[in-house]
């Protein structure tokens, strides 16, 4: 397993990444070969350079498109016809880019017949590695020391993650099997005699899911597992490296004091503040078309202005405010606030499109700006809701220990929350970005915005 933002990943997938990307460069040098009748045209860096610039253009296509996300229940036929699809909108972005500069293009005859060549290799390495995935080949099996819902959610997330990395080997039941019990995984009854229990199922961990652990930890037990080479885990921190986020209906204080994480040193927040700034000017430079087109385009779709301001709950529990294209009609509350739903009757027709693309959402760069809000951050919201959702979701006012933020690891994690058990799930979300904030993360987020705002997922 390898860690990657706090989540541990498998190896394999790793090794399932790069050998792809290395069957993409393969495919694409073998046809210059087979072109040119030698490796000569090979010999020289720029060659190389606009071969790695095709490869790495086809694989961040194949990433966008979810090829390298395998949950339960994919078909492999599916798989295939994604393949195809990203392949040609790789394509689409190529051409237009060798169109603009054909400096950067490999050769005539050379993109096309190396992706048939890439497609039929890319196909029997997918079926391979799925053949992988349904053996169970390189996962890691572990024994769950159950009690209460955290086991519950944990046994759910793996069944539902096929690539995740983790197999439950088996279930060990504090207070004995559980009358509703549907599950098909290998259970115990006790935890008595847990060493025997955890080699009988070849466990490589053990992890204490309890939701209540004073007075009913099996102690002894689990000192000798531990003394005999078994590593522990806490069923809150194995839930948070699997999923990528914290459970917060399970945690105390003390494990967020405890823990590590929560850093926020000058050169990480100056680095982010300069990242945000950054993406912001960028951002409201190329999309001035769009802000023009925008603007006049809801001034004639409905009566009303063309900026929607709003308070927002920033850093700090600071109000400001938020400045957004408005999207629904100029009376939209006029019976006071409330969530937005799916198929809003109260947003407009140009809102509904705007929605969609998150376009919406570009004159909220005007806040980065002014330091109100930062590019990535926990989404803010109204002070109406926050006054609610404080008193019915623990831990809720930690979000407000950061700025607020245009994107986040919960908004491209998570779609839009239109109630309070959505912003429960959203805020584990939040914690755990809180938790590894870091200028390399917000990058990330931000690439992952864009393949969101691509494919239009989430919006309302």
């Amino acid at each position: 397993m390898f860690t990657f933002f706090g989540k541990k990943y498998p190896v394999r997938k790793l090794l399932f990444f790069a050998g792809e990307g290395f069957f993409l460069l393969a495919s694409l040098a073998g046809v210059v070969v087979l072109r040119h009748g030698g490796v000569q045209p090979l010999l020289a860096p720029l060659p190389w350079a606009k071969l790695v610039l095709v490869a790495a253009i086809c694989l961040l296509s194949l990433y966008y498109h979810g090829l390298y996300t395998f949950r339960a229940g994919f078909s492999y036929l599916e798989m295939a016809w994604t393949l195809i699809q990203a392949i040609g909108w790789a394509s689409i972005v190529l051409g237009f880019l060798f169109f603009t500069f054909p400096s950067l293009a490999p050769g005539r005859w050379i993109y096309l017949p190396s992706l048939a060549v890439f497609i039929s290799i890319s196909s029997l390495w997918r079926f391979s590695y799925v053949l992988i995935l349904k053996r169970g080949w390189g996962t890691a099996p572990v024994l769950l020391v159950a009690e209460g819902g955290l086991a519950r959610e944990i046994i759910e997330e793996v069944g539902s993650h096929t690539d995740c990395g983790f197999r439950i080997a088996g279930v060990a039941w504090v207070e004995g099997l559980p009358r509703d019990w549907k599950g098909d995984l290998p259970c115990f009854e006790s935890t008595r005699d847990l060493f025997s229990k955890a080699r009988q199922a070849e466990a490589e961990a053990i992890i204490v899911a309890m939701d209540e652990r004073r007075g009913r930890l099996p102690v002894d037990e689990l000192l000798r597992c531990r003394m005999q080479g078994i590593p522990i885990l806490e069923g809150e921190t194995f839930y948070e490296e699997l999923t990528g986020k914290i459970i917060v209906d399970k945690i105390n204080p003390s494990w967020l004091i405890f823990h590590e994480g929560f850093q926020k040193s000058r050169a990480m927040m100056f680095g982010k503040r300069l990242v945000a700034t950054l993406a912001s000017l960028f951002g409201l430079l190329v999309s001035l078309p769009v802000i023009l087109l925008t603007s006049v385009l809801i001034k004639l779709d409905s009566p009303g202005p063309v900026f929607f301001k709003q308070e927002r709950v920033g850093k700090d529990g600071k109000v400001f405010t938020l400045v957004k294209f408005r999207s629904m009609r100029s009376d939209a509350e006029r019976d006071g606030a409330r969530w937005a739903q799916k198929e809003d009757a109260r947003v407009t027709r140009v809102g509904r499109v705007i929605r969609k693309l998150r376009i919406d959402e570009i004159p909220q760069m005007w806040n980065v700006l002014k330091g109100d809000m930062s590019f990535v951050g926990p989404r803010p919201e109204r002070p109406v809701f926050v006054e609610q959702l404080r008193t019915r979701i623990p831990y809720y006012d930690q979000r407000h220990t950061v700025h607020p933020g245009i994107t986040g690891w919960a908004q491209i994690n998570y779609p839009y929350g239109a109630s309070v058990e959505d912003a429960r799930e959203k805020l584990k979300y939040d914690l755990y970005y809180i938790k590894h904030m870091s200028v390399v993360l917000d990058l990330y987020i931000i690439l992952k915005t864009v393949k969101t705002i691509l494919f239009r997922d989430g919006a309302r």
